[in-house]
C-alpha cells in the first residue's frame, strides 16, 4: 500500500462526488464515526467506504461539552488529519454552521477545503445540545432554509445535508414539514434526529423527498436498529457516530483503573492493540519503504551534487 505522503496516490475525484456515487447505489452506506484518524484507520481496513466525523465525539475527545463551543478551526484541523489518513469520503458535523448566513458558507468551504464530501447543518438555536437531549430551541424554519440555501451556494461538489431536531420539539409533523422545505432550499439528504420508533423512522420517509439519513447512536431516543432495517425504512445513509469515541473511552477508564490497583500494565496486554497492530493500522511499514526507496534513488545524486559542491 502507498502512503499519503506520494501526491499520484491521492484519489482525484472530489469527495463529495464519490460520495454521490455512492448513494447511487441500492444498498445503505453504512458510516462509522471516527473522532480521530487512528479510528479512521481501523475502520478503513475493515472495509468501511466513507467516515463520520461526530462533533459531540471530536468535543467529548477534546474534553469540552457539545453545546456549540467548539471551534471551526478546532473541527477542519480533525477534518483534515482524518481526509489525510483515509481517503475515503467524509461526512462532517457542522453543527448551526458556525454563525448565522455567512458563517456557514465559509463552514462549508473551509471543510470542503480540508477534504471533507459532506456537512450537515442543523435547526438548532446556540448553545446547541446533542438531539437526544431535551430543552432544545429551534431557529424558525424560514432563517433554517436560508442558511441550508447559503450552504449550498458556498459547496462545489461538497454535499449538504439539512438536520432537524424538530421532532422532539414541534413534534413529527413539524419535522417533516421543515425537511421539505429545506429540501426545497437545496438540500442533498435529509437527517431527522431524535426519532424514537420504527413509525416514525417509515412516516420521515415515506413524506419526505429525501434521500434520508439515520442516527443510530447509543444511549438516545432512538431504539436500536440494524442498517438493512433501516433500508427497509427508506434511508439511504446510516451513521454511529459517537461509537468509537465511547468504546475508546471505555477502555482508557479501564486501562488507568488498572494500572491503579495493579501499579502496572502486566495482565492488561490482552487488550491493546499489539505493537504489530498498531503498526499495521497506521502504514507503519509503507512510510519505512517509502523513506528507504527515497534514500536510494534520491541520496546518491544529492550526494554526488554536494561533494561537487564542496570541491571534493
Amino acid at each position: 500500500m502507498n502512503t499519503w505522503l506520494e501526491g499520484s496516490t491521492r484519489n482525484e475525484v472530489p469527495a463529495g462526488k464519490r460520495l454521490r456515487a455512492k448513494l447511487e447505489r441500492d444498498e445503505i452506506l453504512r458510516v462509522p464515526g471516527t473522532h480521530n484518524p487512528l479510528a479512521a484507520r481501523l475502520a478503513m481496513r475493515e472495509g468501511f467506504e466513507a467516515l463520520y466525523i461526530s462533533g459531540g465525539a471530536v468535543t467529548s475527545s477534546l474534553g469540552l461539552p457539545d453545546l456549540g463551543v467548539m471551534m471551526l478551526d478546532e473541527l477542519c484541523f480533525i477534518t483534515k488529519m482524518v481526509a489525510r489518513a483515509t481517503d475515503l469520503p467524509l461526512i462532517v458535523d457542522g453543527d448551526v454552521g458556525y454563525g448565522g448566513t455567512l458563517n456557514a458558507m465559509r463552514t462549508v468551504q473551509e471543510l470542503e477545503m480540508c477534504g471533507a464530501a459532506a456537512v450537515h447543518i442543523e435547526d438548532q438555536l446556540l448553545p446547541k445540545k446533542c438531539g437526544h437531549l431535551n430543552d432544545k430551541r429551534l431557529v424558525p424554519a424560514e432563517e433554517a432554509a436560508a442558511k441550508i440555501a447559503a450552504a449550498k451556494k458556498a459547496a462545489r461538489d461538497m454535499v449538504v445535508i439539512a438536520r432537524t431536531d424538530a421532532a422532539g420539539v414541534e413534534g413529527l409533523d413539524a419535522a417533516i414539514r421543515r425537511a421539505n422545505l429545506y429540501k426545497e432550499a437545496g438540500a442533498d439528504v435529509l437527517f431527522p434526529d431524535g426519532l424514537t420508533s420504527e413509525a416514525e423512522f417509515r412516516a420521515f420517509a415515506s413524506q419526505t423527498t429525501g434521500p434520508c439519513l439515520a442516527n443510530m447512536t447509543e444511549f438516545g431516543r432512538t431504539p436500536h436498529f440494524t442498517a438493512d432495517q433501516f433500508q427497509d425504512f427508506g434511508y439511504k445513509i446510516i451513521i454511529w457516530p459517537a461509537t468509537s469515541m465511547r468504546v475508546a473511552g471505555y477502555a482508557m477508564r479501564d486501562l488507568y483503573r488498572h494500572i491503579r490497583e495493579h501499579d502496572g500494565t502486566e495482565g492488561f496486554e490482552d487488550r491493546m492493540l499489539t505493537r504489530n497492530e498498531s503498526y499495521e493500522a497506521i502504514g507503519y511499514h509503507d512510510f519505512e519503504a517509502l523513506d528507504d526507496s527515497v534514500a536510494k534513488s534520491v541520496a546518491p545524486s544529492f550526494t554526488g551534487e554536494a561533494k561537487r559542491m564542496a570541491g571534493e
